[in-house]
């Protein structure tokens, strides 16, 4: 089996000039804040509207959803997938362990953009906001990275 050749850089170029509103979460988002973690998938917020933009954009590095946008709204969820795997939240809001409903479309209104290269740019959610999505499911490996984004923002 030949791997795809995966170019990070124009990966994140396509989705940005896709105009799909998609944010970087998880692990991946931190590594863009300099935190020390490992990751080896990409997690995606992406608004619910936005689907096929952001389907199109990634076609050429040859990922496949899991789902049609359709069965995607439904569920809330899909995989984009090859050698790399990109996990995507598509839903309105999500509801934190303790009952915080975290919207979209705020998150979006207050996202930040990080220079990944010259001429691209990868929107994330504020620390605040990426802490809550951490606790979507508050996993042991996401209380940990609470603890690793409070003590950035508190530096800050």
């Amino acid at each position: 089996m030949r791997g795809t050749r995966f170019d990070e850089e124009a990966f994140f170029r396509a989705i940005g000039a896709s105009g799909a509103r998609a944010l970087v979460i998880g692990r991946r988002a931190m590594v863009f804040l300099g935190l020390p973690v490992l990751t080896a998938d990409y997690d995606f917020w992406l608004h619910i509207d936005d689907i096929d933009a952001f389907n199109r954009a990634v076609e050429p590095f040859d990922l496949h959803p899991s789902r049609t946008a359709e069965e995607a709204r439904r569920r809330g969820r899909y995989v984009l997938a090859n050698d790399e795997h990109v996990d995507v939240l598509v839903a309105r809001s999500v509801p934190t362990v303790d009952g915080v409903t975290v919207s979209m479309e705020d998150v979006w209104a207050r996202r930040q953009q990080v220079r990944y290269a010259d001429d691209v740019q990868v929107a994330i959610p504020t620390i605040d906001d990426l802490i809550l999505t951490k606790r979507f499911a508050a996993r042991a490996k996401d209380l940990q990275d609470i603890r690793f984004l409070e003590s950035l923002r508190d530096e800050t």
